[in-house]
């Protein structure tokens, strides 16, 4: 049963974003300050107000709302969209999307949201702005490749794109030592916990702890294997439906991109990660397949030490459960 006096769901987009009530029915506010305090008056007390997690926009409006005392939940949209799905919905506006939030959130047990420090902010917004120099200066190099195969490229063009990719480098500099300062302020204990493991480096050990919460947002590995989205799942159905197993996907993709490399070199350096490579390969399986299992292993041995607060032991991390 739900707790709440009444339940709201908000869809956002830039401009505006409506809210149903599951009692007062469909409003639409403007997405700034004014529309922020006008929804805040028109909330009763002992309210929940559900949103998807989209981006930039529907941040300010769950950290303006947490800071004056209302209960928010930011839900995974892939769960509204598959809940839409469900209920073969003809009609797809922003309207019908904020009701279908609030149904969604009347229905289910949704997560509840907390605020992030200024500092956790402030390096989400570098992590997300670090991704976009990277994939910038990818491009770059792919380019000044193309140039040079040309055999006869233009110097003015390679001169460019070699300026372009020197101010890439010299951004992506900044913005790593400008996380790693802020994370030192915060979590300098984890961080030394976490590159302790063979395999984890400092830009992987970075991120975990910047998009964990400091490993705070889950109770357990399991959960955390989900949120990457490096959890098996199996496609088994009757006596005709016999799929291979594979991972979910669903998750935070930059995070399982991350680890997936870490686990080339933990197959190398790391004893519990190195013998579960071999044990599997060893099987027939394939050596990606393995390598997924390593970065699970991997994920579960960063959990386990960091909440733990011991530093990496072969013979402690080699009885994590796999």
């Amino acid at each position: 049963m739900n707790k709440y006096k009444e339940t709201f769901g908000v869809d956002i987009s830039k401009d505006v974003f409506d809210v149903h009530g599951s009692e007062s029915g469909h409003e639409q506010y403007k997405n700034d300050e004014t529309g922020f305090k006008k929804l805040l008056k028109s909330l009763p007390k002992d309210s929940l107000v559900a949103m998807e997690a989209t981006g930039y926009y529907h941040y300010r409006l769950a950290q303006f709302l947490y800071k004056n005392g209302v209960e928010v939940s930011v839900i995974n949209p892939l769960s509204i969209k598959r809940f839409i799905q469900m209920k073969l919905s003809k009609v797809k506006t922003d309207k019908s999307d904020s009701k279908a939030i609030c149904e969604y959130a009347l229905i289910n047990e949704v997560p509840i949201y907390n605020a992030l420090t200024d500092v956790q902010s402030e390096c989400l917004q570098l992590f997300r702005l670090l991704d976009t120099y990277l994939k910038q200066r990818t491009a770059t190099k792919n380019k000044m490749h193309g140039e040079e195969a040309l055999g006869l490229p233009s110097m003015f063009v390679y001169r460019s794109l070699r300026r372009n990719k020197k101010q890439l480098d010299k951004e992506i500099i900044a913005i790593e030592a400008r996380i790693l300062s802020l994370v030192k302020e915060d979590q300098q204990h984890q961080l030394t916990l976490l590159t302790s493991i063979p395999g984890i480096g400092q830009k992987t050990a970075l991120f975990l702890i910047v998009v964990t919460d400091g490993f705070s947002k889950f109770e357990n590995a399991s959960q955390l294997c989900s949120y990457v989205g490096i959890t098996p799942t199996i496609r088994d159905s009757g006596s005709s439906v016999r799929g291979r197993s594979r991972i979910s996907k669903v998750g935070n993709r930059k995070l399982r991109n991350l680890l997936f490399l870490c686990s080339f070199n933990a197959c190398k350096h790391n004893k519990a990660c190195r013998e579960l490579y071999e044990r599997i390969v060893n099987k027939g399986k394939s050596k990606k397949l393995a390598l997924i299992a390593v970065a699970n292993k991997l994920l579960k041995q960063c959990f386990s030490i960091a909440t733990s607060g011991r530093p990496y032991d072969e013979t402690h991390v080699s009885v994590l459960p796999r």
